[in-house]
């Protein structure tokens, strides 16, 4: 009789009313889904363009090694769920044979035209297990009809084809950039239509609605996910899944709100974390040394999905047709660090106490939260946004991550909370943030603690969590760069401060038994630095990494230049290829810079960084390179030819007969592109001791 009671009075307490917009089924699921693929291939591949102007023939599409399954296990293999395809991109072309336009894979060599990418696609992703999303341009430029209404019935019926013809889709992307100049079937001008209401966006929604009914669609406003306002792979530390739907549009101009939602949101509208794993969305040879690395990586990942986000990264698939080696390489290292990172959960099964549990119920105690269920949850009497939850992990354990999520089925609800550690009998707070939504990552340093407690200090209701993990991910083990200043410091860096770098200068191999490094070195004459990253909690190390560093710039001085601002002429001898300097546009001759080393040095070679800038211009191709001891009588030393710079912007390194000199002139005989701008990111040399 007494258990009958006791299980009566349970069943009385309800679960907390919902708080705020509650997120649809398609979009729980997306949450569910994480981390993603985004593969932009299109025209813009094969004319080395990120915007195509609609201009181009389909001949130009022919990828010579094209593997959709090489993709999908890539993808499957680096730990994502689906794959995005750029079905049509602005310029127009489409990746499959539609009835809509000529201007498809129907005209092109591929396949002798007779392939079909998206339908090739969905069978490997079908095949490989993971989801399959589309994106589809709205705005064309090559379409003749773009900007009147017999455009908007072609973008639906290529909707239509691609929601009907290709099996389960599981998100529709549409981009916000609409309208602009453009070829538009050979007029080659400028239009611009009403993105609030050209495209019928309610028509297009049914449409996603009727055919694909588990699909989200992305745009800046959804209506199912957002944008998070930047393409660099963040959101804010504050990031609300809802927002006022109703103000946003695609081109929205309040977009920095994207990044962290509307706490008084009116509807659920998450954030989905977009950048590509290089600084192009389209593939081109010439960043094939700037894919992102592993600790860039690793940011993204705590940046968006540990901040209530979703990750989608873009995979510049090749000329090939391939995902490139220097990117799967690094989607590799990524996986192998977040298994690391995530091997070993700490908490579940630890007994967990709360200073609340809705109405005293087991079915909303404290113990849900680390019980491994995210259907469970701790949930807080109707009146209690403030509440504390603590893990006793038993004996002085070492914990570096947590991991927090909220039953968003009820809606997202926690505003403030703060991480306390309880390490040697003494409480010490590690962390305070605010929203947690879906999934909240912390990354702090090494504790051994006994306990961890989350202190909720406010929400929009009766807290309700469903899952709270702990980690101790290993330290980030990565080779150490190096940078020098004009005045000789060197500086050595990893991204984990808890790692040590050991170095040499006399040409000899580290180890662990090499000098730490510990301040910054002083180099000013040409030495090899040769340097190890070592784990101090297991003695692992990364190969050997070298630096040559030849003399220092501290009294370079730029007397001469044919054109350009001089008083910018410091960024080509500022020791940083990431700055640049360049010439005047419209000077048609051959362009020249004259340097001062300060003193006679014997020179054997110099060195020349192209720009590193996303749209580089003005690279030089070939170059003339004379010296002077007196500024006056000039001799020519090296001419020739910086083979394949423009699409390998690595350092270009000439040698020469050793050479006395204390002045330099750098001629640029050739740029590439059409302005005859010449850009130089550094100069250097390359000298031989006296």
């Amino acid at each position: 009789m007494i258990l009958v009671v006791l299980l009566c009075a349970c069943s009385q307490v309800k679960p907390p009313e919902p708080v705020g917009p509650l997120p649809s089924e398609r979009q729980l699921v997306w949450h569910d889904l994480q981390y993603y693929a985004f593969v932009h291939f299109n025209m813009n591949t094969f004319t080395d363009m990120e915007w195509g102007t609609g201009g181009e023939s389909p001949e130009q599409f022919n990828p010579s090694e094209l593997d959709t399954r090489q993709w999908a296990k890539v993808a499957k293999e680096a730990g994502m769920k689906g794959i995005i395809i750029t079905a049509k991109h602005h310029d127009g072309f489409c990746l499959w044979p539609t009835k809509t336009t000529e201007h498809s894979v129907k005209n092109s060599p591929w396949k002798n035209g007779q392939g079909d990418l998206i339908k090739d696609l969905s069978e490997a992703c079908q095949e490989y297990g993971l989801k399959f999303g589309i994106y589809l341009s709205p705005w064309d430029r090559h379409d003749k009809d773009y900007g009147n209404p017999e455009y908007v019935k072609k973008f639906h019926e290529q909707l239509r084809e691609l929601l009907t013809n290709y099996g389960e889709v599981f998100e529709v992307w549409f981009d916000g950039a609409n309208g602009g100049s453009g070829y538009y079937g050979g007029a080659n001008e400028t239009r611009k239509i009403d993105n609030k209401t050209y495209y019928e966006w309610d028509k297009t929604t049914t449409m996603v609605r009727e055919f694909q009914p588990n699909a989200v669609i992305f745009s800046d406003g959804g209506p199912d996910i957002r944008w998070v306002g930047n393409e660099e792979g963040w959101a804010n530390e504050t990031n609300w899944s809802i927002m006022r739907r109703d103000e946003i549009y695609p081109g929205w101009p309040r977009y920095k709100e994207l990044r962290s939602g509307h706490e008084d949101g009116t509807h659920w509208l998450p954030a989905e974390v977009n950048t590509s794993i290089r600084p192009g969305w389209y593939y081109h040879p010439r960043e094939d040394h700037q894919v992102k690395t592993l600790p860039k990586l690793i940011k993204t990942f705590y940046e968006s999905i540990g901040r209530n986000g979703n990750f989608l990264l873009n995979l510049p698939v090749d000329t090939r047709g391939l995902v490139h080696e220097e990117d799967t390489k690094q989607l590799m290292a990524l996986k192998n660090q977040l298994d690391k990172d995530f091997a070993t959960e700490i908490a579940k099964g630890k007994t967990a106490t709360a200073t609340n549990e809705r109405g005293s119920e087991i079915r909303f105690g404290a113990q849900n939260a680390n019980d491994g269920d995210p259907e469970t949850y701790w949930a807080t009497d109707d009146s209690v946004t403030r509440a504390t939850i603590t893990i006793d992990l038993e004996k002085p354990t070492e914990v570096n991550r947590i991991l927090i999520q909220e039953y968003i089925p009820l809606g997202q609800r926690v505003k403030r909370f703060i991480l306390d550690a309880e390490i040697d009998g003494k409480w010490r707070e590690i962390d305070g943030q605010t929203t947690v939504g879906y999934k909240r990552i912390l990354r702090f340093n090494t504790v051994e603690a006994t306990k961890i407690r989350v202190n909720f200090l406010d929400a929009k209701g009766p807290l309700a969590i469903s899952n709270i993990e702990l980690y101790r991910a290993p330290n980030l083990l990565v080779e150490p760069t190096a940078k020098r200043n004009r005045e000789g410091t060197v500086y050595l860096n990893v991204p984990d401060k808890n790692i040590n770098m050991r170095y040499t200068l006399d040409g000899s191999e580290p180890s662990s038994e090499s000098a730490q490094y510990k301040a910054p070195l002083l180099i000013k004459k040409p030495t090899i630095v040769k340097a190890i990253s070592v784990n101090p909690d297991n003695d692992e190390q990364t190969p050997p990494r070298e630096f040559y560093f030849d003399i220092a710039k501290k009294d370079w001085k730029v007397l001469w230049t044919s054109s350009g601002n001089l008083e910018d002429t410091y960024k080509m001898i500022d020791e940083n290829p990431n700055t640049f300097w360049a010439t005047d546009e419209g000077v048609k001759n051959q362009q020249e810079i004259i340097i001062d080393l300060g003193k006679t040095y014997n020179l054997t070679g110099f060195t020349y960084w192209p720009i590193q800038e996303r749209y580089p211009f003005g690279i030089i191709t070939e170059y003339g390179f004379s010296v002077s001891t007196d500024n006056k009588n000039w001799k020519t030393v090296a001419t020739g030819e910086f083979g394949n710079v423009v699409n390998n912007r690595i350092l270009q390194t000439v040698t020469f007969e050793p050479t006395k000199a204390r002045y330099i002139k750098l001629k640029g005989v050739k740029v590439d592109g059409e302005d005859f701008r010449a850009s130089i990111a550094e100069i250097g040399v390359i000298t031989k001791p006296n």
